[in-house]
Order: structure tokens, then sequence, then C-alpha cells
């Protein structure tokens, strides 16, 4: 991976709360915007918008599994500042609700949980 690329990947942080956008980005890398994103989608196989946005649901998917944060904490934590398009894009992304998603988890674990008894 062009060692430009990566300086740019770890400065992205999917619980940043402010948008770097791509012109930002590539000035960060030394490149003109269109070498920045010809050298990301070869890096990672998509846009910088689209990377940091799956990132941001990783993390999200992350913290309805590992706290009991609220969904707007949640939405807020991973720099998604308006909580009703952070639910509509996680059901999209996910095919439920955050929401939907913590209860199936939780049942899951309370499954494994009774055969393991």
């Amino acid at each position: 991976m062009d060692a430009r690329i990566e300086l740019v990947l770890k400065a992205l942080s999917p619980d940043s709360r402010y948008k770097v956008r791509p012109a930002q980005q590539a000035a960060m890398a030394g490149l003109s915007v269109s070498r920045f994103y010809d050298l990301f989608r070869e890096a990672t196989g998509t846009a910088p918008a689209r990377y940091l946005r799956r990132c941001r649901f990783e993390k999200a998917e992350e913290l309805l599994r590992t706290t009991n944060m609220s969904i707007k904490e949640i939405a807020n934590h991973t720099g998604i500042l308006d909580c009703s398009h952070f639910v509509r894009d996680f059901a999209k992304s996910y095919g439920m609700s955050p929401r939907a998603y913590r209860r199936a988890l939780r049942g899951r674990r309370n499954t494994i949980e009774c055969r393991q008894s």
C-alpha cells in the first residue's frame, strides 16, 4: 500500500466528530485530489467517503455489541451527528435498526447461555 494512503488511513478515525474532506485528505497525502482518489481506491477498493462510512458503522456495530450506550450516543461517538440519518443508514446497511440489531444480539446471547447451562 502506498505510504501516503496509509498516512491518511491512520488519520481517519471512525469516532471522529469532524469531517475531513477528500481535498484535505489529498493535501495530507501531498497528492492532487484525482490522484488521491485513484490511489485510495486501489488500496482500499472503495472511495474515501464510503470507506469512512463503513468504518463508522463497524464501530457502531461494535458499540451496540459491547456497551449500553444509547443509540444517540453511539451515533455521536461515530461522528454521525444526525441520529435519524444514523438509524436510517444503519438499517440500510444491516437490514434492521440499531435497536433491533442490539435486541437480536441479546436474544442470541441468551439462547447461547441457556444451551450452555
